[in-house]
């Protein structure tokens, strides 16, 4: 898995390459064609008196760190392998090139690319 780059469109947003989607691809800017690898789902999470929704990666941990801090999403954030996010910020996130998916395909995304860290482990760490 190498580092991907990340750069910023004419509108601002952040411009990340990525794998396929799904079927197909992401058409990226004119004469281009970028896929997306940063998901969030939706903010069913409570916690805090607000829902929150995950944002991961399902490329590289780097991307993830990337993507997360252009936007300013603290690394506090962070969760071993996924961010929680507000629900205020989804769709900021999404304009910022963030892929929405339900639930089920961002666990079945993440766990495939082997990046998923598993509930027991999790709390090893911690």
């Amino acid at each position: 898995m190498g580092t991907k780059s990340v750069r910023r469109t004419e509108t601002g947003a952040h411009q990340l390459p990525s794998i396929p989607v799904g079927r197909g691809q992401v058409k990226g800017p004119p004469g281009t064609l970028s896929r997306v690898t940063i998901l969030i789902d939706e903010p069913v999470w409570p916690a805090h008196d607000t829902l929150w929704a995950h944002l991961v990666s399902d490329e590289s941990y780097e991307e993830l760190h990337a993507f997360a801090s252009l936007n300013g999403i603290p690394r506090r954030g962070f969760d071993h392998d996924h961010y929680d996010v507000p629900a205020a910020r989804h769709d900021e996130l999404v304009r910022a090139g963030a892929q929405a998916v339900g639930g089920k395909e961002l666990a079945v995304r993440l766990e495939a690319s082997g990046l998923r860290v598993p509930q027991w482990r999790k709390r090893q760490l911690s």
